[in-house]
């Protein structure tokens, strides 16, 4: 995963990746039966841990929609160095690859999905949680691509700022 992150998917390679975890490529072999299968796990990791475990751990903690939104971008917040090169590499990636873009678009969905029901909670407005879901998702994956300052705030103050102001 590090180096899918690191490198993009062209750095994922057997030899490579067997030379820098000190194994033989007999061994990754007894793994995967090949590249194909690594990259399919890979793509199954990620939506495991970056999907069904978040969404496992924010309801486990409960809540009204607003209070599980916070949990959400608070324990995103958390992850961010470590999700967010990997969530702009597979995207850099499924621009390339029509299987990985399907892959994309389904993660991006339950995202989404998830976001939708914790919105109409509190905006009985479909239309309403549709576009705040929107604005929300836009943050968490726009945000990283842009490079300006905030006047003395800090990122992540300005992005849980602009959460609020979504959350209202």
């Amino acid at each position: 995963m590090h180096a899918l992150a690191q490198g993009g998917v062209t750095a994922v390679r057997v030899e490579l990746l067997a030379k820098s975890l000190g194994v033989t490529k007999g061994s990754f072999y007894w793994q995967f039966s090949d590249r194909q299968a690594l990259l399919d796990a890979m793509l199954d990791s990620w939506e495991t841990t970056y999907v069904d475990e978040v969404i496992q751990q924010v309801e486990s903690v409960g809540g009204d929609g607003r209070t599980r939104l916070r949990d959400l971008y608070a324990l995103a917040e958390t992850v961010a160095p470590e999700i967010l090169p990997l969530d702009l590499a597979i995207r850099e990636w499924a621009r390339q690859d029509p299987a990985v873009m399907k892959r994309l678009i389904q993660v991006d969905n339950r995202r989404m999905d998830y976001m939708r029901l914790l919105f109409a909670d509190f905006s009985h407005d479909a239309s309403e949680a549709e576009e705040r879901s929107l604005l929300a998702f836009c943050i968490w994956v726009g945000q990283p691509l842009i490079a300006a300052e905030h006047a003395g705030r800090s990122r992540g103050d300005v992005v849980r700022a602009a959460l609020e102001l979504i959350l209202r």
